[in-house]
């Protein structure tokens, strides 16, 4: 798994949508340091965490890892 492309991808996607990492995460709730942790730790998140992150953004999983360009692709 790329983290670098996924936290990308997270932070791309928030600002489409207009809302903040901080506000994703809290709705999430995940740990505020979960960004900062997938960048510079280069910690694996957990399934649940991604599939909380794809909800909150509606898009898939598969786009969040960048396994595909659809964001529709297999919701």
């Amino acid at each position: 798994m790329d983290n670098i492309r996924l936290a990308r991808t997270i932070k791309i996607l928030c600002k489409s949508k207009k809302i903040t990492v901080k506000s994703l995460l809290e709705n999430c709730k995940i740990n505020r340091n979960f960004m900062y942790d997938l960048e510079k730790k280069a910690q694996t998140p957990s399934a649940d965490k991604l599939e909380a992150i794809a909800d909150y953004l509606d898009c898939s999983v598969d786009y969040l890892l960048g396994r595909t360009d659809n964001p529709e692709i297999n919701k």
